[in-house]
């Protein structure tokens, strides 16, 4: 059995873990439980009835988050001809083309997200094997390839806390919805905000219950098992 430390053991003494916590009281408990020397993160844990053995049912969007993810996000544009300077007066960390690409290729990745037009993604195809097993490969399902008038948007919502969801091979999602420094309401707004998205991507195929259980975490703490009416209930007025 894993020994776990004081500081775990004193946040696992508030949770009931009999108990399935209405969405607002398990905010608030993550935040109290969250008592690191860092500022956690907190996440949330979904297990879905989708199968991801089946492309129909995969799931996999982008949430736009109203209070961000609590980090700055540098954001590089592969692009090139005028949308360069779209890119860079819109606030790209980076813009470029071949030299930007060669630039990944020699082990930089100072980075949290890359948006590319349509005209580079021949190119920036060769780069899969070092973005793709991050989740940094530009792809139009999430909005990261755009046409150049597209840009300045791209940017916008990167930089605002843009975050992925997909589905994993053991048909869980994982997603940061902010962090322990965060009041209750941010937080909250983000996880309606995040939970929405996921809900209205429900793949058609999917038979009963979509989510199964629902779990909110921080970085350091144990989890906390949301009572699942009441995440359903979470929808973007």
């Amino acid at each position: 059995m894993t020994k776990r430390g004081k500081r775990y053991r004193q946040a696992l003494a508030l949770l009931d873990e009999d108990k399935k916590y209405q969405v607002e009281e398990g905010v608030a408990l993550a935040k109290q439980m969250a008592t690191a020397k860092f500022d956690e993160t907190v996440e949330l844990h979904l297990r879905t009835g989708a199968d991801p053995r089946h492309a129909e049912q995969m799931v996999r969007g982008v949430a736009v988050l109203p209070h961000g993810v609590g980090k700055t996000i540098r954001v590089i544009v592969f692009t090139q001809g005028e949308a360069v300077s779209v890119a860079e007066e819109a606030g790209a960390d980076h813009v470029g083309s071949d030299d930007l690409i060669k630039r990944i290729e020699g082990g930089w990745i100072e980075f949290d997200v890359s948006i590319a037009t349509p005209d580079m993604m021949a190119k920036v195809g060769r780069l899969g094997r070092i973005l793709g097993r991050r989740g940094l490969m530009p792809n139009p399902r999430t909005g990261t390839v755009v046409q150049s008038e597209g840009i300045p948007k791209a940017i916008s919502d990167a930089k605002k806390g843009r975050v992925e969801y997909r589905l994993d091979r053991t048909s869980l999602i994982h997603s940061v919805i902010g962090k322990a420094s965060f009041d209750e309401k941010q937080l909250l707004e983000n996880l309606t905000v995040l939970t929405d998205n996921i809900l209205r991507a429900r793949p058609s195929g999917v038979k009963g219950e979509f989510i199964r259980s629902a779990f909110l975490t921080t970085a350091m703490g144990p989890s906390i098992n949301l009572d699942l009416a009441s995440v359903n209930a979470l929808r973007v007025e």
